[in-house]
């Protein structure tokens, strides 16, 4: 009897084991609408699928600094847009990005990219004030302005979220309360709400998990 329960729990540990290798290599889904490309190797011609990556950008931080893409090469991070007067959603978000920030604080690999889609009030000035009322310091968590359309086309063609001016929104714009994490390569590896608790956990956890995709690489 304490022989089969023995080869029992040891087959148990086994499928457990199986499955939580399987876990370990299951990779984050990319986001966006893939290419499809023929390279030549060995001669012969393979097709492969390449996912849209978010191209090249510069806005103004609230440092008074420009930012581009290159600041995040290297780095996976997490974006999002916002207005500083903004009356329903962005409070809360900000308050849940605060938790992204304070879990990956003084993290090298680690950024996030808060984009507002009122320039015209949100001055780097404004934003720098904004930035010192939610306690954040440094350049992990960068809160940029910059030209009206370029954020738009950016928010709504490349992190794939609603960001816009709209007169019949509260606060005159109208914008999605997603976190959007991108990969070192720049692709969309994930969609969160950054309205709930469980949105911005599992946001925490996939980053985790991304990182993890790399140290296995």
């Amino acid at each position: 009897m304490k022989r089969t329960l023995f080869a029992g729990a040891l087959g148990l540990l086994a499928v457990l084991a199986l499955h939580g290798c399987r876990w370990e290599a299951e990779k984050l889904p990319y986001l966006g609408e893939p290419e499809t490309i023929t390279k030549v190797v060995d001669g012969k011609p393979v097709e492969e699928l390449v996912y849209p990556a978010i191209p090249a950008f510069q806005f103004t931080s609230q440092d008074s600094v420009p930012v581009t893409e290159k600041n995040f090469d290297g780095k996976i991070y997490v974006a999002d847009f916002f207005f500083v007067t903004c009356p329903t959603i962005c409070p809360v978000m900000k308050k849940n990005m605060l938790k992204v920030y304070e879990a990956f604080k003084g993290a090298d690999d680690i950024r996030i990219l808060s984009h507002t889609i009122d320039p015209n009030h949100d001055t780097p000035a404004v934003l720098k004030q904004y930035a010192n009322d939610l306690g954040v310091s440094g350049s992990m968590w960068q809160f940029v302005t910059g030209d009206r359309e370029k954020i738009y086309d950016i928010g709504e063609n490349h992190y794939l979220v609603t960001a816009g001016a709209d007169s019949t929104a509260p606060g005159g714009y109208i914008h999605s309360g997603a976190f959007v994490l991108i990969d070192k390569e720049k692709h969309v590896r994930g969609q969160y709400d950054g309205t709930t608790e469980e949105g911005t956990n599992k946001l925490i956890a996939d980053i985790k998990r991304l990182r993890d995709e790399y140290k296995n690489d």
